[in-house]
């Protein structure tokens, strides 16, 4: 079974690792701190190193209980001793976005009571789908207003790993129409920006929403009778 560093430590961006399996095009390693996408997040991307050779690695995937790291040329045999390093431009764009959105749906949930009902990212920027049965121009320039308040509050981001009984003992864990937690996960993954959101996730974020930056609600849609649609850009900034 392959040790997840990602779900303990979202700034780690290199580490040592050992080809434990080949699949296709692709290994597994006996550790990794490369995100196989999930929950709207996409897969990270990076590199293999091992003594004077370099794999690419183009797409990270579960596949049938493991996390497939597939490269772009044949895989090195089992047993070798490899360096993994992380595109780390791609991911920290990707946990600025992915902690935006959970301030949006946190400060959603908190002052206007809607599930979401989708979202999906990409680096800086994400979409998030919400029941509202309105969505007008004042409401999108106040919930604006609102998640950058979030931002500038510079909240820190924290990550606990629970038993299943006892992360359901935390109230409205789960925001989404539809509980996509399947049965048998024993441990979940809590996700907690203080004072604002806690909910079960399985993404990389920052540590602060300070880090987020400055957010933009960059357009607004009806996708059904109580499906609105947001959709939120952030800005360039330093790592």
């Amino acid at each position: 079974m392959t040790e997840l560093l990602y779900q303990t430590d979202s700034t780690l961006r290199e580490f040592d690792a050992v080809v434990t399996e080949i699949v296709g095009d692709g290994v597994v390693l006996n550790r990794t701190a490369f995100y196989p996408g999930g929950g709207g997040q996409p897969c990270d991307l990076g590199c293999l190193l091992a003594v004077d050779e370099e794999w690419q690695v183009v797409k990270v995937k579960h596949s049938e209980g493991r996390v497939v790291h597939k490269l772009d040329r044949d895989p090195p045999p089992v047993g070798t001793q490899v360096i993994g390093t992380l595109d780390w431009a791609h991911r920290y764009a990707l946990m600025r976005t992915h902690t935006a959105m959970h301030i949006l749906f946190g400060v959603i949930w908190r002052d206007y009571g809607a599930l979401v009902t989708g979202g999906n990212m990409e680096p800086l920027h994400g979409r998030m789908d919400f029941e509202f049965e309105r969505m007008q121009a004042d409401l999108v320039s106040e919930i604006e207003e609102k998640i950058n308040a979030e931002v500038a509050a510079a909240r820190p981001v924290s990550v606990q790993i629970l038993p299943r009984e006892e992360a359901f003992q935390i109230p409205d864990l789960i925001r989404t129409r539809v509980n996509l937690l399947p049965p048998h996960i024993t441990e979940v993954r809590v996700v907690t920006i203080e004072g604002l959101d806690t909910q079960a996730d399985g993404g990389a974020h920052v540590d602060n929403t300070s880090e987020v930056g400055h957010l933009r609600i960059a357009d607004y849609k009806s996708k059904g009778r109580i499906n609105k649609r947001l959709v939120v850009e952030l800005e360039e900034m330093a790592e």
